[in-house]
């Protein structure tokens, strides 16, 4: 046996290290996308549809940091429905939570083209996009902790980033402008809006993809999530409410760089303060960029390491500890995604492939408790069963919503679950498939 297929994950991620990677993962969702929920809503319909997956996403959070305490594998979503509901269910978990977490890096990356293309127009926004591909899968490939440490400070500089944009646009604020046009497209336009309120959240649940990465994590776990929400609920709801207050929605509702636009409408385009903002927003998209990496090469390694994909990419690298063929895999397929989407397609199919995992997170819960009433688990979610049972009933509005405005994509997000089925089962997968907890195969470093 290779050393290759010995070499197992590092645990070293400490409480601050999680809250870093939680809010690291989704910050870039406050610097851009969400406006592209006023297209097709107004600031007051998009208000809603953000209360709405808010209160989804708290209560989401806390009943899932029960499954990744009581459940610490790196398949995070896909452990805990295969252990709930067999083959099938880690089948459907690990698919959805692989596409939220392939197409989600291709979408920053384009940000990131986007803002720097603002910046320097002789730069083409794929060029930089790629080139971001391979500068962080090299860092990503270095190992976990330099990783961690490298995602907390983008992270704190991003959060500081963000609470400078709004002082300096909070005093700019018009209550006028925010109602103008509130709710155009009426109620069918809130429900529109989800998956682009989604995406101030998407992906936080990625943490559980490092689960067996971390120090302690009975107790580690459920800090750095709690602390990560709660962080991203005032961030988003500050910059949502303070740039619509700005500059009437629809100047700003179909472009990629939102937060430098509104700034240069209160200072000035060619204010210095402008581009010192769009410059450091930056920031912001490589913390998401960054730890979305982590998640989808985790993603990968768990379900490769369970058969659900090939073997090699559950490899992991002897002498740093990473899942290296999967970090590779993963950035082949996002630059493929960068070629074929446009943003707002890939943030609508990232959002569903999101609430699908939500769907049959909440569904595992419920039967896990049922099941296995004496599992261990260090955090068990407060209100039960009422925080689930929110989670449950709010992300099936959000699936059913973004299905119905988006049909062809649904078509094809549940055509390739179809076609992944058939394939696993035309392998006789499905018959020696099983949960098989890991005790002893992380090596303490």
């Amino acid at each position: 046996m290779s050393s290759e297929q010995t070499a197992t994950l590092k645990k070293v991620l400490k409480p601050i290290h999680l809250w870093a990677i939680a809010v690291g993962l989704v910050i870039s969702g406050e610097y851009f996308g969400w406006n592209y929920g006023w297209g097709v809503s107004g600031t007051i319909g998009f208000l809603i549809a953000t209360l709405l997956v808010t209160l989804m996403y708290v209560t989401f959070i806390f009943s899932f940091t029960e499954l990744t305490t009581s459940i610490p594998q790196a398949g995070g979503p896909f452990s805990y429905s295969h252990r709930a509901f067999g083959w099938f269910g880690g089948l459907v978990a690990g698919y959805a939570t692989l596409v939220e977490f392939l197409v989600t890096p291709p979408a920053i990356a384009f940000a990131l083209g986007s803002y720097t293309h603002f910046l320097y127009p002789s730069l083409q926004v794929l060029d930089v996009a790629f080139a971001c591909y391979v500068i962080f899968i090299l860092i990503n490939l270095l190992g976990i902790k330099e990783s961690a440490i490298f995602s907390l400070v983008v992270t704190l500089l991003a959060v500081a980033e963000l609470l400078i944009y709004i002082g300096i646009v909070a005093p700019h604020f018009s209550y006028q402008t925010f109602v103008t046009e509130p709710m155009p497209f009426g109620w069918p336009g809130v429900f529109a809006a989800l998956p682009f309120a989604i995406w101030f959240y998407l992906a936080i649940e990625g943490v559980a993809m490092v689960a067996e990465e971390v120090e302690d994590p009975k107790r580690t776990i459920s800090r750095g999530y709690i602390y990560g929400i709660l962080t991203l609920v005032v961030l988003a709801l500050a910059v949502m409410i303070f740039t619509g207050g700005v500059a009437h929605w629809r100047l700003l509702s179909e472009i990629d760089y939102p937060l430098p636009a509104a700034l240069g409408i209160v200072l000035g385009r060619d204010s210095s303060l402008t581009q010192l903002f769009a410059s450091l927003g930056l920031f912001g998209l490589i913390a998401s960029f960054h730890g979305t990496i982590i998640g989808y090469s985790r993603q990968i390694y768990a379900l490769a390491r369970n058969g659900l994909l090939p073997s090699f990419l559950g490899n992991v690298n002897a002498k740093f500890q990473t899942p290296h063929w999967a970090l590779i895999a993963g950035g082949i397929a996002g630059c493929v995604a960068l070629k074929l989407g446009t943003t707002d397609q890939v943030i609508i199919l990232a959002a569903l492939g999101a609430v699908v995992m939500y769907v049959i997170s909440m569904m595992a819960l419920f039967a896990l408790r049922r099941s296995e009433p004496n599992l261990e688990r260090p955090f068990v979610v407060p209100a039960y069963p009422y925080f689930p049972m929110i989670a449950l009933g709010l992300s099936l509005i959000c699936l059913v919503a973004i299905v119905y405005y988006n049909v062809m994509l649904s078509i094809w997000f549940f055509a390739g679950l179809g076609l992944v089925t058939i394939i696993y089962m035309a392998t006789g997968r499905h018959k020696t498939s099983k949960f098989t907890p890991i005790t002893k195969s992380i090596v303490e470093k």
